[in-house]
């Protein structure tokens, strides 16, 4: 592969990873605090759990999931290939 291509190919995926990594802050700040204190201790949730507040909570988890995993996987490819193509 010439290093134009492999060079771009490499800022793309800095760009990528950039926002990935935005988005991973965002969903995560979006996410309810597990420290609820005494109201989660008498069972509140299982009231809102039939697609409600905790439906909300599992697709926010799911996507913090997928999110993290994403950057997981753009950080070792760009660190293995930053030596390469810088």
């Amino acid at each position: 592969m010439p290093h134009n291509v492999g060079h771009f190919i490499w800022i793309v995926l800095c760009t990528v990873q950039f926002f990935v990594s935005i988005g991973l802050i965002i969903v995560v700040t979006m996410q309810d605090s597990k420290n609820d204190g005494l109201t989660g201790q008498i069972g509140t949730t299982a009231a809102t759990s039939f697609k409600g507040k905790a439906g909300r909570e599992e697709q926010l988890n799911l996507i913090t999931r997928n999110l993290a995993i994403a950057f997981c996987l753009i950080a070792i490819v760009v660190a293995l290939t930053t030596k390469h193509w810088s």
